[in-house]
């Protein structure tokens, strides 16, 4: 009954930006953490950025200085602004939140679809 959707990937030159948002809906009691993920052929899905509930963040060691990650709790979003992209960048990325439900009693992972991000001149 809770999806995740992500927008914003694309195609963008080296050195550009891209803002990717991600929108939870459904029977949301709460979000704890929510992260940003991406995942390259025949490879394991990596970590990019995490933020807490609290407000705290982690990122990568590949995309620190260059991305941000912000959430909006109120709209139970969260946004990956992405700065001087370079074509390794080019992912699939995946949302990420721990949710609870309303009619349940723990926090469950659930992942978007994914979205396409392509860095290329």
């Amino acid at each position: 009954q809770v999806q995740l959707v992500e927008s914003g990937g694309g195609l963008v030159q080296p050195g550009g930006s891209l803002r990717l948002s991600c929108a939870a809906s459904g029977s949301i009691l709460r979000i704890n953490d929510m992260g940003w993920y991406r995942q390259a052929p025949g490879k394991q899905r990596e970590l990019v950025a995490i933020t807490s509930k609290g407000g705290g963040t982690n990122y990568a060691d590949s995309v620190k200085g260059r991305f941000t990650i912000s959430r909006d709790d109120a709209k139970n979003t969260v946004t990956l602004q992405m700065n001087s992209l370079k074509p390794e960048d080019t992912r699939v990325y995946y949302c990420n939140a721990g949710i609870l439900r309303m009619d349940r009693t723990r926090y469950i992972d659930y992942w978007g679809q994914g979205t396409q991000v392509t860095v290329s001149s």
